[in-house]
């Protein structure tokens, strides 16, 4: 996709910190970074989200997250990672270019977990029955 943030990083034509690259996958430092090391893994082929990706794809982007995550996290220092992958504007998604956000953590750093909702068992006994539904179609 000609306009896309992240295919314009990938093919070299916007400057990154690139710290990985493959045949499938391209990582790099993050702009606005939570922590030091934020690294994005970005897919070389062009999807607006990981939903778009077929299982086979996407299995063989998430063995890059794998094996990049924990020398990511060393390399910093860090003492553990959250993974971050937002689909769609209404979770956050900002370019609509699949990726992965690896955010090295340290004790006390600031970040926050998103709050927590509370519903009736009802509730979630018909979310449960919803997607076990979804699930069998």
């Amino acid at each position: 996709m000609s306009d896309c943030l992240f295919c314009k990083i990938i093919k070299g034509d916007i400057p990154s910190l690139k710290v990985y690259e493959d045949d499938l996958v391209y990582a790099f430092l993050d702009i606005a970074p939570v922590n030091p090391g934020h690294t994005l893994i970005v897919p070389k082929e062009h999807f607006d989200d990981v939903e778009q990706m077929s299982e086979e794809q996407a299995a063989a982007a998430f063995a890059r997250v794998h094996r990049l995550a924990p020398k990511i996290r060393a390399a910093v220092g860090a003492l553990a990672w959250n993974l971050g992958l937002n689909t769609g504007k209404a979770a956050g998604q900002v370019v609509m270019h699949a990726h992965w956000h690896v955010m090295p953590r340290f004790v006390e750093d600031g970040l926050t977990h998103w709050p927590k909702k509370h519903f009736t068992d009802a509730e979630m006994k018909s979310f449960a029955a919803d997607i076990v539904a979804a699930l069998s179609q």
